[in-house]
């Protein structure tokens, strides 16, 4: 089986608020990308992740994975100066708050580029409003659920001075329809599959 992946180099560093399994937290970064690993993946991550970037010469990259079809199910949306790029697979999905199924392979892979600066507060709003972004679209797809069981989300900015990123702002909203837009697409791609 061929393993498709997806990479996104910034013209720029970025700031960058994640909980990628590489490069995961608070950071600066050059770009992200969504690796592709086998469905019963069980490897030292960490280390793959380090060997996927550095095989294509990235430095700096937060990186994200999926048993998905990278190639298949990557979906893109673009809304004034926020473009979100999300990879799903809904094998496992879950309510924050209640047990989760037993485990089986499948994430909602979220990585939002905002091309304005933001402060760290207003990226830990965005995270927030990609979230319940996300959950709306879940719920209005009919699945009983808030995501799956591990999901990925990461935000990407300059460093700058907006200090939101909620519901009630422009570029909150703009988040909230790219998030929207993108989650739906590729969860109509992957139930295709």
């Amino acid at each position: 089986m061929k393993f498709s992946h997806f990479i996104k180099s910034f013209k720029e560093p970025m700031i960058a608020l994640s909980n990628a399994p590489y490069r995961g937290g608070l950071t600066k970064a050059n770009g992200f990308f969504f690796m592709m690993v086998h469905k019963n993946y069980s490897g030292n991550y960490k280390e793959d992740c380090r060997k996927f970037e550095e095989e294509h010469n990235l430095k700096n990259f937060v990186g994200f994975m999926t048993a998905a079809d990278v190639e298949k199910v990557l979906a893109v949306a673009k809304r004034g100066s926020v473009t979100a790029y999300i990879t799903a697979g809904i094998t496992n999905p879950a309510i924050a708050g209640e047990e989760p199924p037993p485990w089986s392979p499948g994430t909602i892979n979220i990585a939002v580029v905002i091309e304005e600066g933001l402060t760290v507060g207003a990226l830990v709003n965005a995270v927030m409003t990609a979230t319940e972004a996300k959950t709306y679209t879940l719920l209005t797809m009919g699945y009983k659920a808030t995501g799956t069981t591990s999901d990925g989300i990461g935000v990407f900015a300059f460093e700058g001075d907006i200090e939101w990123a909620g519901t009630a702002t422009r570029l909150g909203i703009n988040i909230g329809k790219a998030v929207r837009k993108a989650l739906e697409e590729s969860i109509k791609k992957w139930s295709e599959l």
